[in-house]
């Protein structure tokens, strides 16, 4: 899940009296203090940040490491996770060889280039180029046909192409209430008939255990930035809504400020039920995991299985209302 308080580096004392602390002097008295005064208070939710910075040149690539570091969880799931997890959908799904599967923000093509390997035809779909570049670079090198596409899946224009569609890790929960929507629709539209929607959530438990982050570090080259700069952290949380934000404020060494926010709205089993149904989905099963752990209320996470809407399909066929519509209640 692309929450990245883990990257920040430690705060450095050794060059502090020398070169940190009058660098930051010099940039807080240069009128930015009134600035972060203001950015510190609580923004309104799903309030804008810098826009699509996971496709900074910089960001993109330490986000790319941490992809391809397989011992931790930060940018994804561990390899052997990732196996057993498209293992288990395979089987959920009865997917078999040739069908046609839609990777949603896959990254460097972890999951893709898996399902490629089991015969599988897959296209996969990220908004940053360095890991399309990567992932593009890897299914050449393994003699893959994979369709990858350097794309912002809210734009996505594809027509009953795919038997299942996957958007896992909680990139789900970063999008604003109307950016939702429009994946949905997206998603409903990119599926044929039946087709399924795989995605996990993230739980307010899971919050309660992450926590907020709330304090201060200078790095030399860290996870937002290159060069010397300080990173003020904050978290917000809005309880009535099940939303939280972290955000970053970065300070460069040339005064210039920057804001970033992730926004994660989470989810019981009734909220996220309730809001694939509401659009053209009938969830088929929840769970704690895409792994086929069964689902507990304590669960961090829930893993969904949802189908396109079959009263959606005999409405897109009939080409207008029928009497079989009216019987559905259409």
């Amino acid at each position: 899940m692309k929450t990245k308080n883990e990257f920040k580096h430690p705060l450095m004392k050794s060059d502090s009296e020398k070169n940190i602390f009058p660098e930051i002097k010099r940039v807080l008295k240069e009128g930015i203090v009134s600035q972060i005064l203001t950015l510190q208070e609580k923004p309104l939710p799903f309030a804008a940040g810098e826009e699509l910075f996971w496709d900074d040149p910089h960001i993109s690539s330490q986000m790319l490491s941490a992809h391809l570091d397989p011992t931790n969880d930060l940018a994804s799931r561990r390899p052997e996770t990732i196996d057993q997890s498209i293992n288990w959908i395979i089987r959920s799904l009865s997917l078999k060889p040739g069908a046609k599967i839609l990777d949603l923000g896959c990254g460097p093509g972890l999951y893709s280039m898996r399902l490629a390997q089991l015969g599988f035809k897959v296209t996969g779909v990220d908004y940053s180029k360095r890991s399309i570049d990567y992932a593009t670079s890897m299914a050449r090198k393994n003699q893959l046909e994979i369709v990858y596409r350097y794309q912002n899946y809210l734009s996505l224009e594809d027509r009953n192409v795919y038997d299942a569609v996957l958007l896992v890790y909680g990139d789900y929960c970063p999008l604003s209430p109307v950016q939702r929507e429009r994946l949905l629709q997206n998603v409903d539209q990119a599926l044929k008939p039946d087709g399924f929607f795989i995605l996990d959530v993230t739980t307010r438990q899971h919050r309660r255990r992450t926590g907020s982050t709330n304090g201060w570090y200078v790095a030399k080259n860290g996870f937002w930035k290159p060069g010397l700069h300080l990173v003020l952290e904050q978290g917000f949380d809005y309880p009535e809504i099940s939303v939280f934000l972290d955000q970053a404020i970065v300070i460069e060494n040339n005064g210039t400020l920057t804001v970033y926010r992730n926004w994660f709205q989470d989810y019981s089993r009734e909220t996220i039920t309730r809001e694939l149904e509401r659009g053209s989905f009938d969830v088929q099963s929840v769970w704690n995991d895409l792994l086929g752990t069964p689902f507990k209320d304590d669960s961090e996470w829930i893993g969904v299985v949802a189908q396109k809407k079959k009263i959606q399909t005999l409405r897109r066929s009939s080409g207008g209302t029928s009497n079989q519509n009216r019987t559905l209640g259409i």
